[in-house]
């Protein structure tokens, strides 16, 4: 059996602030589940972590930390939820504030994580074959395994979950952090920053992302937030994995968010709808669309496109839109007052609540997804197994995920645009509501969506062959009788 350990900067049902903790959740589960795998997570231990989960924690271990001039405490607890194992780095300073990201020092804190879990490597009765690291918090835990060698020939995974955010510092701040002779900068440094995901870009054996599609795009420069060059030289080493979803956790035949349990009836879709209609003061009328969009209110979910076209599809539609979401001002604002010009037909809810999100999920009849850019995208994937249409841009993981609907061969789970226009988009939808109105294409396009099938099973089995073909990259290792170790060629 392999041993993996994942290193992450949250993970459901602990802590969450989007689709990373959803993957760190999940994943491990498919892992162990259906590839025999012994994977385990190592975590910051947040003060945003709720109390029952604490009073399940168990005392493992203590040790200090050399972390440049400093010299921290770090003590692991470890719980264990559904089989998976997960140890937490706990230390005052750095982890017991409110909230997860967002403060001055956030590169420091990450960079100190990092510290923490390759020292913890030495304590921990858990040996890895493979350390599998996610996103730029824990990069740098994939240049010390590199350069430290904690454990002999373990091997190392990072993914790119969102090439944007890369943790940037400033360059003098190696010394500070780093107790290493300065050959190692180069491969932190980048346009003269200290930049955590591009060390592990340079220093990890193997580089994932979350989309076959995505893993193409970032070696444009368009997408690749500056980093194109390093990603075409690690080029062979660099595969999109589609990432999955928890089709357990994510049910509407067993969620108890929804109001009227289904597995693929519309008819009790529609109860939903009726439902939520009344709830948000929308008229109700069970044949009437709706529209929604979930999402956190930034330019990269699209959503000036949106602005551009939201009031030409009201006015000329008989339809509904929910949108539920938080973010940037303007957006907030522009569908707020987006609201009140359109009374009868746009609810605005300027939150977030994860029962909400599903009931609507349940309810609609449309999601809008029309982003800028997608390294995968969770929530199209919860829509479909919702039965809610997606209608989305052709770009990283809803390129892998939706394909447009073709009344001539019946083919087609969703919707799709390819360029990054808003007429596009008006375009689309308004053919996705001429469809609505076919009784015929429209069971079929339903009858599609009820066999789209993103479960975690393939992908896990691609991360498992990933392993194996690293761990295969390790020679064995014998001793010669003048007492010299010796390594045995593989043919």
């Amino acid at each position: 059996m392999q041993n993996i350990l994942f290193v992450a900067s949250e993970c459901t049902p602990f802590v969450k602030t989007g689709g990373l903790a959803d993957v760190i959740g999940s994943l491990p589960q498919a892992l162990r589940t259906n590839e025999k795998v012994d994977v385990r997570v190592i975590l910051p231990l947040y003060d945003e972590i709720e109390a029952e989960w604490h009073e399940q924690m168990t005392y493992e271990t203590s040790f200090n930390v050399e972390f440049g001039w400093r010299n921290q405490e770090v003590r692991i607890y470890t719980l264990t939820h559904q089989n998976i194992m997960y140890y937490f780095v706990e230390n005052a300073y750095y982890f017991t504030r409110k909230g997860i990201y967002g403060y001055y020092d956030d590169g420091e804190r990450f960079v100190f994580f990092s510290h923490a879990v390759i020292e913890a490597l030495h304590h921990l009765d858990f040996k890895p074959d493979i350390l599998h690291a996610h996103d730029w918090q824990a990069g740098i835990a994939v240049a010390l395994a590199k350069i430290k060698q904690p454990i002999a020939d373990m091997k190392t995974v990072f993914t790119i979950h969102n090439i944007k955010y890369q943790g940037l510092m400033k360059l003098d701040t190696y010394a500070d952090f780093f107790q290493l002779p300065e050959e190692h900068i180069a491969g932190m440094e980048w346009n003269g920053m200290l930049n955590c995901l591009k060390s592990a870009l340079f220093h990890a054996d193997k580089i994932t992302t979350v989309s076959p599609t995505y893993a193409e795009e970032i070696k444009d420069p368009y997408f690749s937030e500056g980093l194109e060059s390093i990603l075409l030289e690690r080029e062979e080493d660099l595969v999109g994995i589609l990432n999955g979803i928890d089709t357990r956790e994510y049910n509407p035949l067993t969620d108890p968010a929804v109001p009227v349990p289904f597995r693929s009836s519309r008819n009790k879709k529609k109860e939903n709808k009726l439902i939520m209609q009344e709830r948000v003061g929308l008229p109700i009328d069970a044949d009437k669309p709706i529209y929604t969009i979930i999402t956190r209110l930034v330019e990269q979910k699209g959503l000036h496109l949106v602005e551009h076209i939201v009031d030409a599809f009201l006015e000329e539609n008989d339809v509904q839109l929910i949108i539920l979401g938080t973010g940037d001002s303007e957006f907030e604002h522009f569908f707020k007052e987006a609201e009140h010009r359109h009374p009868n037909k746009l609810v605005t809810m300027l939150t977030f609540d994860e029962a909400l999100a599903r009931q609507l999920y349940a309810a609609s009849d449309f999601f809008i997804m029309p982003s800028l850019f997608e390294p995968c995208g969770l929530a199209q994937l919860i829509a479909l197994q919702y039965k809610s249409v997606p209608i989305v841009r052709e770009t990283g993981g809803l390129k892998d995920t939706v394909h447009a609907f073709n009344e001539l061969t019946g083919e087609g789970n969703g919707f799709s645009f390819t360029n990054y226009n808003a007429h596009d988009l008006l375009t689309v939808l308004n053919y996705s509501l001429t469809i609505y109105h076919q009784p015929l294409q429209w069971l079929k396009l339903s009858q599609n969506v009820n066999k789209s099938r993103f479960s975690w099973k393939e992908s896990a089995h691609e991360y498992t062959t990933l392993y194996r073909e690293l761990k295969a990259r390790t020679l064995p290792h014998v001793e010669s009788e003048d007492g010299l170790e010796l390594q045995v060629q593989e043919i």
